[in-house]
């Protein structure tokens, strides 16, 4: 399942993202989107994780839950990228 996730902290990396998902389960992929001209964080990014079960209990769990000093918001992401 794909997985949005918004409101970051402009500092959080990828390997973030993936240390606070993998606590539910595996995770497939983690991706901040960055600015192509400035290299600097949007503030959301993408986590991919295969089981369905996991990605819902790690939705649930971390949306409105606090990374890196931030409130971030998770969801189900678009399944096209």
């Amino acid at each position: 399942m794909n997985i949005f996730v918004a409101k970051l902290n402009f500092k959080t990396r990828k390997e973030d993202l993936e240390k606070a998902f993998s606590q539910y389960g595996q995770v497939a992929s983690a991706k901040v989107i960055t600015d192509r001209e400035t290299g600097r964080s949007k503030g959301f990014g993408f986590v991919e994780m295969p089981n369905d079960d996991e990605a819902n209990k790690a939705i649930a769990a971390l949306n409105e839950s606090e990374l890196d000093g931030r409130t971030i918001v998770v969801k189900p992401g678009n399944a096209k990228q």
